[in-house]
Formats: C-alpha cells, structure tokens, sequence
C-alpha cells in the first residue's frame, strides 16, 4: 500500500470507510394500479410496470425518506460500528440540508461533502407496485457535479476502503481520479451509467477492483456487452457460475451477483458462494437493498475475518430489514444486532 507523503508507516487510516457517489431525498409513491408486464422473451428477463396513459392514476401511500448509493452505505457502515465519511455533492438548497443532517444523525463525517452553488439536490421519486417492487425516477441535480481532483485524492487517502456507487455527469475523469488513488482498497457497485459503457471502457477500472457488486440483470448487460459473448442465447445468462467467472477473469478478486428472491452469490477465483433470501413476514420495499448488501458484505468481510459466506450471511439479514420498513435506510441494522444472526 502507497502511504500519503509525510505519513508514518505505523499511522492508521483516518477512517475505515469513505462512501462515493450520490445522496437524495426519496419520494416513494405506493399504488396497486399498474399493471406488471412480463417480457419472458426478452435475454434480460426484464419487466414492465404500465399505467394508462392520459390517466389519473390514485396514489395508496406517499413516504420522504432519504437515499442515494453513498448515503445509504455509509449510514450502514457507521451502524455496523465503522468510522465512515461521506464523499457526496448536495445543493445549497433545503434539502440538501437535510440530506446533511441526516447523515451527521446516523454518525456519519460530513466534511468532504461538496456543496454545490445554485443548485437542486438530488431527487428520487419512486412508483411502488403491487409486489412492493419499485421504478426509480432519478433527478440527480447536485450529484451530476460531484467533482474529484488532486485534493480530493489526498482525502480519499485517508481510507481503509473506498466504497464507490453510481456516479453521474462528467463522470470518466471522476472515476479515473478515484482509481488512481493508490492507498485503500476499492469495493464497487457500479450503476448504470457506468455500466452502459460496457467492458471495454471499465475494464481498466474492474484490474484495481476489490470487489464487484452487481445484480443480475447488471451482470447480464456486462458479459453481454462483450463481443465474445453478445450472440449467446437466452439459457447462458441465466447460469450464474459462468457469468461470475466471466466477470471475475476481467479483473476482480471477488465477485458478487445479488439475484433478488433467488439469493446471492460471489466468487474469489476458488469457489461459488451462495445463500439464499432471508424471508420476512412483513415486505413492504426493495429501495435500497442492493446498498445494504453491498456495504454489509464489505462490513462482513472485515466482521469475520474474510469469511465470505458469514459476509454474504450479514448482508442478507441486512437486506431483509431494509424490506420490512419504508425507505433505503429506516431498517439498517445495528452491530449489536449481529449476535443474532
């Protein structure tokens, strides 16, 4: 590990987590009037939720909470009991007050947050269906302008890890300038803006990675976007272990594939992990649970000494908490709660 000029050899990082990416107030929008749309044809297996157009479709239930990939992990690092810092950019606007004291409430450090001039934080109202299954409409508005340069890469030094999420805008030389930090270690959920860029272009970014977090569908559009691989048929990217494996020879030393009710698994280059949902009685939200295993994966990892089914293990009880309360970070779970796991 490369220390930052003038640090002693025997000096700790600052902080054991520093989060990367975005940070919003959500608006979650629960209504039973869509209609779910199957594309059992389509590669992807993705779904369509439909409303009437031109119609005025009744509303069951409207809840604020707060969200965002980096605001999310960090508020679960810091309950799992990690020194953590936010690395964000809100506006100079009501809510990107709260957005801040939100995070300072769930222990979280706020001093690399940017805060950008004349401009909106960042907004996510999302329309809940039937199944408690969700559609994000992201407004990012400050997120768009979260900037990294030679200072921010000297703050960035100051951690064990560096948790990176979805970022936005002028994002390729923000990702550079985060890969190029050459102290901590790098865990990465990548959203979709990155990975639309495909295999070739994050490449060189996935050589540095620690560990890729991506869900299935996320997993498909990598591999797919391989030309090796674009012409496979439908049966191939459904097989999990291969798309692991694929993935994991581009670069990563540890691989996780979340599959929404059908478990999770990660590769390390020896073995397939996998473990399966944890069921919950009450289901009333999937926004933000890919963060929540994420970062309680990463968390697990440190938890348990590199154990990665017990990592894997956290990040399911983790996840199920989050589905049984309203919004990305009510249901995150304490230290103290992992005795009972």
């Amino acid at each position: 590990m490369t220390l930052k000029k003038g640090r002693k050899k025997t000096e700790k990082p600052n902080f054991d987590v520093i989060t990367i990416g975005g940070a919003t107030e959500d608006m979650s929008l629960y209504t039973s009037e869509g209609v779910i749309i199957d594309n059992k044809d389509d590669i992807l297996r993705q779904k369509l939720l439909a409303f009437e157009y031109g119609a005025k479709i009744k509303i069951d239930k409207a809840i604020s909470t707060f969200g965002g990939g980096a605001a999310n992990a960090a508020v679960s690092f810091a309950r799992l009991g990690f020194k953590v810092a936010a690395f964000i950019a809100v506006g100079d606007d009501d809510r990107g007050t709260r957005i801040i004291s939100n995070l300072r409430a769930q222990q979280v450090e706020t001093k690399f947050i940017e805060i950008i001039k004349h401009e909106d934080s960042g907004f996510s109202p999302a329309i809940i269906g039937k199944d408690n299954e969700h559609i994000f409409f992201s407004i990012r508005g400050s997120n768009s302008k979260l900037t990294v340069g030679k200072t921010e890469c000297k703050d960035l030094e100051q951690a064990k890890w560096l948790y990176l999420t979805s970022l936005s805008g002028d994002w390729q030389p923000t990702l550079k300038a985060i890969f190029s930090v050459r102290s901590g270690r790098i865990a990465w959920n990548p959203g979709h803006i990155q990975l639309n860029h495909g295999k070739e272009a994050l490449g060189p970014y996935l050589r540095r990675t620690e560990i890729l977090i991506v869900n299935i569908d996320e997993a498909r559009e990598l591999v797919m976007s391989d030309a090796k691989y674009r012409h496979k048929n439908a049966a191939f990217f459904d097989r999990v272990k291969d798309l692991l494996e694929i993935i994991y020879g581009w670069g990563p030393k540890i691989v996780v594939i979340t599959q929404g009710k059908n478990g999770s698994s990660a590769f390390d280059g020896r073995e397939v992990s996998y473990v399966p949902i944890r069921e919950e009685k009450r289901h009333v939200n999937t926004i933000g649970v890919g963060d929540a295993f994420g970062s309680s994966f990463v968390a697990g990892l440190d938890i348990f000494d590199g154990d990665i089914k017990q990592a894997m293990g956290l990040g399911v009880r983790n996840t199920s908490s989050v589905v049984a309360n309203f919004g990305a970070q009510t249901g995150l779970i304490y230290r103290s709660q992992i005795k009972k796991i």
